[in-house]
C-alpha cells in the first residue's frame, strides 16, 4: 500500500510540476512599449521601454522596425540594437532617428528580431507583446 501511495504521490507532484511549467511558459513574454516620439536636431528621438519576462536573460537583442507614413506606406525599415535585457527588469532605450519627422510616423511595426541571444530560437518573437503609450500604433 505504501509503495502504491508513493507512486501516486510522485505522479501527482510530476503532474503539478508540469502544469506550473506550462503556465510559466504561457506567461513568458517580452514586453516592448513605444513610450515617446520627440523631435530632435537629427530627426526624431524614439523612446522605448522593454521588459524581459521570458524564462532566460537576453544577452543581446535587436528589432527590425518598419515605419509607416501618412499614406500608410512603409517609409523605412531599420534595425535597432536594444542591447541586453536582463530577466524581470525594465530597460529604457532611446534612438535618435536621423531625417525622420516624428509627425509623419503613423505606425511602427516590429517586423523581426534578427538577433536574440539567450532564449531558444524563436522565443523572442513568440513572446513579443507590444503596446504604445502615445497615439502612434506599435505592433509586433
Amino acid at each position: 500500500m505504501t509503495v502504491r501511495f508513493a507512486a501516486v504521490a510522485a505522479g501527482m507532484v510530476m503532474a503539478v510540476s508540469g502544469i506550473c511549467q506550462a503556465q510559466d511558459a504561457a506567461t513568458a513574454k517580452l514586453d516592448v512599449e513605444l513610450n515617446a516620439l520627440a523631435p530632435s536636431q537629427k530627426g526624431c528621438m524614439m523612446t522605448f521601454v522593454a521588459e524581459n519576462n521570458l524564462q532566460t536573460p537576453i544577452n543581446k537583442i535587436s528589432f527590425e522596425l518598419a515605419f509607416f507614413n501618412d499614406k500608410n506606406a512603409v517609409d523605412r525599415i531599420t534595425v535597432l540594437d536594444f542591447r541586453d535585457l536582463p530577466q524581470g527588469k525594465k530597460r529604457v532605450r532611446q534612438f535618435d532617428m536621423p531625417n525622420v519627422k516624428c509627425e509623419t510616423v503613423t505606425r511602427i511595426l516590429i517586423n523581426d528580431t534578427p538577433v536574440c541571444d539567450g532564449p531558444a530560437a524563436g522565443e523572442c518573437m513568440k513572446g513579443l507583446v507590444t503596446r504604445s503609450q502615445i497615439s502612434v500604433p506599435f505592433e509586433g
